[in-house]
């Protein structure tokens, strides 16, 4: 066998090792939420990662009014079936 190849394998795995023991960190940073395990000042701070951010619909005003009159039908009819 190659023994270079080898070793590219082998610093190829231990990079993607390093950053899922970055990642956990990361999380378990999250986690303790500025305090440190024993309780006493603030925590290190996390490695600097890409942060992904989400794109959130938004509802405007007309389409939360229309949700609003819509959630109120359905109440109105499933009381209605209730009592029935």
């Amino acid at each position: 066998m190659d023994t270079s190849r080898i070793l590219s394998e082998l610093r190829a795995e231990r990079d993607r090792i390093d950053q899922a023991i970055a990642a956990l960190e990361a999380l378990d940073n999250l986690g303790r939420r500025g305090r440190r395990r024993n309780g006493s000042g603030p925590a290190q701070p996390a490695p600097a990662q890409k942060k992904q951010t989400r794109s959130r619909g938004r509802m405007s005003p007309a389409a939360r009014k229309r949700m609003s009159a819509m959630m109120k039908q359905r109440w109105a009819e499933r009381r209605k079936a209730k009592a029935a």
